[in-house]
């Protein structure tokens, strides 16, 4: 017997698990056969569902070629999954099984919601685009049926509760419908009784028919919030929080009690009426795709909570996505006897950091998601700067500018395109200061359009250090830094200035600090921190730091003056050589005129280290 895998991808599977190469246009003819009730259809029926965008002759030709092609595959075989006729098409049961078959079977309430939620999980034809407006019309009605499907699955295993496991299905469950459904106001009473009544917001009646939430005071580190009141006329589209699973550098037991300490946590959050909560099967999925940003925009997600398991317990942090903002962050220990209060106290405090984002920037918040195509051009502009390297600078920008051409006076995107400017300039070691007046004109455009956010005032602050104004850079990145205090690419970028302003203590101090808020650090951290370490003549640090770099090109210069110093010639060598390879034109002299140090002693280091290097 053929087996029909109609979740996750469709595809068709032999009795020992090996799969059947079949057309596409015939597992879809089967999975609608497989779905009616008589298990048969008329050919003009399947035609016109399989290629309604063509003449119903062509159509009709179509479908003679399929059924053609399915009779020569299925020739030899001794279960024939479809009998044909001259005017139709008829399934055969008695041939092909099907994943469909667990709604309709019998068992335990808790086993068979426990089988349907993780069916529907994977999602009912996920590797096909529909071809045709009836598939979709049809991929979409079966969807919407399964939903309804599993939340009666889930009302009917509710008496058959008796454990804490049957409650953890019963709640990840519930939390799988309010993805879908953020509004069924019964699973989600629900699931707030589940996870012990504790709320933390009420829905309350406006006179316009629309929605404010009260956020209730919670005594957070023995502190009543006094700046979060109400937040009122939420939009009808919520916001979207997705809680990512812990990451850690070291497997180990605790790291499956810090998943479930956060997937808990989920669970609790969804006593929220202003936001929505992604269900932790998708955070998992999430997690675990190495394209995140396309992934968090395709998912219209706003606020991420990023969580990494250490030593020192749990890291967590709440992102503003679109901006990439970090607005809060906290350290949590890890110890069983306080677990249970840590849940609670992680779940308040994430609740009120939303709340007052929420209060504090609606008006940030609605203008990203109104513009989805400008919002993803400036999160590909974004990804490809990850990497300080020439090709990937000029594609971003090419982003950027698509990004403004759908919407004029996007403000991330003047401020991306100013970094494309700078980190040009870096990147060429050329001098051309057209690029630097480029990066400012850009940061300006970026502030006058919006002066509340920070990163506008970190891109005037990097332009302003490389002409030169060190002063005007620190002013502009020390405002940049009172406007977001956790936004860690605002703490590097006043650490690179203070650095050039000889205060490499301080710049030591801070981008510490902006590691430890961005635990997986960028490259250009680590090259900032380098930079420090050398005009603190810590010259092993530098290295260390060059050396946990994932792309060390720009980095190989400070590596090779590094070595020089402590007489290691034979790696000052590689990384000069390395250097030169990128740059085969770099010149000592010109280079150190252009780069603004405050101090001259400064200067004079980092030239003897770049000519014991033999630059």
């Amino acid at each position: 017997m053929l087996h029909l895998q109609t979740f996750g991808d469709l595809r068709l599977i032999e009795t020992n698990g090996d799969p059947v190469r079949y057309p596409i246009k015939g597992l879809l003819m089967m999975a609608h056969l497989y779905i009616g009730a008589s298990h048969e259809l008329s050919r003009y029926e399947l035609a016109q569902f399989l290629w309604s965008d063509v003449e119903p002759e062509q159509a009709r030709l179509n479908l003679r070629k399929l059924l053609s092609r399915i009779r020569e595959m299925d020739g030899a075989r001794a279960d024939i999954p479809f009998d044909f006729t001259a005017t139709s098409v008829r399934l055969n049961k008695q041939a092909v099984s099907s994943d469909l078959d667990i709604f309709s079977a019998d068992g335990p309430p808790l086993e068979r919601l426990n089988a349907i939620a993780e069916l529907t999980q994977r999602g009912f034809i996920g590797n096909i685009k529909p071809a045709t407006k009836p598939i979709d019309a049809w991929m979409r009605a079966q969807r919407d049926a399964q939903a309804l499907q599993l939340r009666q699955a889930l009302l009917d295993a509710l008496p058959a509760v008796q454990s804490p496991g049957d409650a953890r299905i019963i709640s990840t469950t519930a939390l799988q419908i309010l993805e879908r459904d953020p509004n069924d106001e019964q699973v989600r009473a629900l699931l707030h009784q589940l996870s012990g009544g504790s709320s933390f917001s009420e829905k309350l009646p406006n006179g316009d028919g629309r929605t404010r939430v009260e956020v209730k005071p919670s005594e957070v580190d023995g502190q009543a919030p006094s700046d979060i009141g109400r937040v009122s006329a939420m939009p009808v589209i919520l916001p979207r929080l997705v809680l990512l699973p812990p990451t850690s550098k070291h497997a180990d037991a605790g790291l499956a009690l810090a998943s479930a300490l956060i997937e808990d946590v989920t669970i609790e959050l969804c006593a929220l009426r202003n936001i929505s909560i992604v269900a932790p099967h998708t955070a998992g999925q999430i997690r675990r795709d190495s394209e995140k940003a396309a992934v968090v925009a395709r998912h219209s997600i706003s606020y991420l909570l990023d969580t990494r398991l250490s030593e020192e317990g749990l890291f967590a942090q709440l992102v503003y996505f679109p901006s990439d903002e970090i607005i809060w962050a906290n350290r949590f220990v890890m110890t069983p006897d306080i677990l249970p209060r840590q849940r609670r106290l992680i779940a308040q405090q994430l609740t009120l950091a939303v709340a007052s984002e929420l209060a504090e920037n609606e008006e940030e918040r609605l203008r990203f998601e109104a513009n989805p195509q400008a919002y993803h051009a400036y999160l590909v502009g974004s990804s490809l700067m990850s990497k300080l390297t020439l090709p990937h600078i000029r594609r971003a920008r090419k982003a950027f500018k698509q990004s403004l051409s759908h919407k004029a006076d996007f403000s991330p995107s003047f401020t991306g395109l100013a970094r494309t400017f700078t980190s040009e300039w870096l990147v060429t070691a050329q001098g051309d200061n057209e690029l630097l007046h480029l990066a400012e004109q850009n940061a300006l455009r970026a502030i006058e359009r919006d002066p509340s956010s920070a990163a506008g005032h970190r891109e005037l602050g990097v332009t302003k250090l490389y002409l030169g104004d060190v002063d005007a850079s620190v002013a502009a990145l020390h405002l940049a830094e009172e406007l977001s205090p956790h936004f860690a690419d605002v703490i590097y970028s006043h650490a690179d200035t203070l650095v050039h302003a000889s205060r490499p203590g301080d710049a030591l101090a801070k981008i510490t600090k902006a590691i430890a808020l961005n635990p997986i650090a960028p490259d250009a951290y680590l090259w900032c921190a380098a930079g420090a370490s050398f005009f603190l003549e810590q010259y092993e640090q530098a290295i260390a730091y060059v050396e946990a770099m994932k792309d060390k090109a720009p980095a190989h210069r400070i590596a090779a003056a590094s070595c020089a110093m402590i007489g290691d010639r034979k790696r000052a060598l590689f990384h000069r050589q390395r250097a030169e390879s990128i740059n085969p034109v770099f010149d000592v002299e010109k280079w150190l005129a252009i780069v603004p140090f405050k101090e001259h002693w400064q200067k004079e280091l980092y030239r003897e280290g770049l000519l014991r290097a033999g630059f």
